[in-house]
């Protein structure tokens, strides 16, 4: 059965149970003219107006989100509970109000009789008997209608302990204990109405659940990436606890990843609250250990601006920045110099004016050229001259997948060299850069080059020994 029907199901059956003891109370208590039980009767009567409602809240409150109410109806068991405190509060001032005046004038006899008695006794074991299924409903659905159903039931057991102590005074002769049985009832009304209340309110102004915060920052601690919670936000509506918490993650982080750390913080809320809809905001922040370069990476991504080659260096006590930054081909210099002006301003705002940068411009190149694969004469040119300057540099053994382009602003050329297994990246570097500067000033028409440095062993057979 599923946690809807399970909550319908129980609701329906305290609505007859609540149906069967004021009939009961009531039969019994004209009989007898027991006001104890004739207040309990009313009692009753008002725990079936509470039953009834819960019975209706239950069934709307279950039903999904919509655009008129996209949060759930989660809410409407608080309403109908709130209504339920009402009815308590009217209960127990009537109640005691009948009370008083048969205390100050005595004039109804009271007929202890043993059916009396036994239905105080039988309504006494119904109580009990729903108060246990509906709190286990409660905690397993999570239901605060449910939960105030049970409450109401749990206090029924004491009134009616009350109203049958008073029933046993009026056997041994103290006439005025029926009366200040029935008080006592009031009261026990009256503290059920304030207790129902006080929780139908806190949900109703959405009150965060004692400790919630607390438990779900000690959880989103944990998880690796979160640097720190801004902070955390829990609110019940029906059987659902909505909690957004807002966390801090390195700027620097990438995109992905700080998907993966607001995911896996999901998980682990949910993990520690059942039926919780949580929403996690990532903020970024700069951290202490975030190097200089990754802070004018973020600062350019910021800006949408492109730099690339970012070198850092400490001269006479100064820090000194260089880069590289692409702008507008179509950009004059004054344009070009404005933008660059603007991104080292933003540097020195983040890393202090005593900083010194050197920003060298670059035209952006587009991003998708229009061109077609140079095949003939022109490629066996190029491939003689990509043989000679790599004959120029011992390290290279060979050399594979050359391709020639023309496009829109020259030709361009890739090629593959293969280099010693153990050959350091810093000298494979030097020497890519030698082979492309070479080509680059002894082929015309060559606008690009790109050197594709690999390992002597990679998995190709198609190269050209040096």
């Amino acid at each position: 059965m599923s946690q809807s029907s399970t909550k319908v199901a129980v609701a329906l059956s305290s609505v007859a149970a609540s149906a069967i003891m004021v009939v009961m109370k009531l039969a019994v208590g004209l009989i007898t003219g027991s006001l104890g039980i004739l207040s309990e009767a009313a009692h009753s009567g008002l725990d079936l107006g509470a039953a009834t409602l819960t019975w209706a809240a239950v069934r709307v409150s279950d039903q999904p989100a919509d655009d008129e109410h996209p949060y759930g109806h989660g809410k409407f068991e608080s309403l109908s509970a709130l209504f339920g405190t009402a009815l308590l509060f009217l209960t127990a001032i009537g109640v005691a109000r009948e009370a008083v005046l048969h205390l100050l004038n005595p004039i109804v006899a009271v007929e202890v009789t043993w059916y009396g008695i036994a239905v105080i006794v039988i309504s006494m074991a119904i109580d009990f008997g729903r108060s246990r299924a509906l709190s286990r409903a409660a905690k397993e659905t999570g239901s605060h209608a449910l939960e105030a159903d049970a409450l109401h039931f749990s206090t029924d057991i004491l009134s009616s302990l009350v109203v049958l102590i008073g029933l046993i005074g009026v056997a041994f002769g103290i006439p005025w204990a029926d009366a200040a049985a029935a008080l006592g009832v009031s009261f026990f009304i009256a503290h059920a109405g304030w207790e129902l209340g006080r929780r139908t309110l806190d949900v109703l102004v959405d009150a965060a659940p004692e400790g919630i915060n607390e438990r779900v920052k000690a959880i989103v601690a944990t998880i690796p990436g979160v640097a720190k919670i801004s902070w955390v936000r829990a609110r019940p509506a029906g059987t659902t606890l909505f909690v957004d918490l807002a966390i801090k993650v390195s700027r620097t982080m990438p995109l992905e990843q700080v998907e993966e750390v607001r995911l896996q913080t999901v998980l682990a809320v949910k993990g520690i609250l059942d039926n919780a809809q949580v929403l996690i905001i990532a903020e970024p922040l700069a951290l202490d250990d975030e190097t200089i370069t990754q802070t004018i990476h973020v600062l350019a991504s910021a800006k949408g601006l492109i730099i690339h080659s970012v070198e850092v260096a400490r001269i006479a006590e100064r820090t000194h920045v260089s880069l590289h930054m692409e702008v507008d081909a179509a950009f004059t210099i004054t344009q070009a110099h404005k933008q660059a002006s603007a991104f080292e301003d933003a540097i020195c705002a983040e890393l202090g004016k005593e900083i010194v940068i050197d920003i060298h411009i670059d035209p952006k190149r587009v991003n998708v050229f229009v061109g077609s694969t140079v095949t003939g004469p022109i490629l066996e040119t190029l491939k003689d001259a990509v043989a000679a300057a790599v004959a120029e540099n011992p390290m290279v053994k060979g050399f594979h997948h050359l391709m020639v382009q023309a496009r829109e602003d020259g030709l361009y050329m890739s090629c593959h060299c293969l280099f010693p297994d153990d050959a350091s990246i810093f000298d494979v570097h030097e020497v890519t850069e030698k082979i492309e500067y070479t080509l680059m000033r002894n082929v015309a028409g060559l606008t690009t080059v790109v050197v594709h440095a690999e390992p002597l062993s990679h998995p190709e057979t198609d190269h050209v020994a040096a």
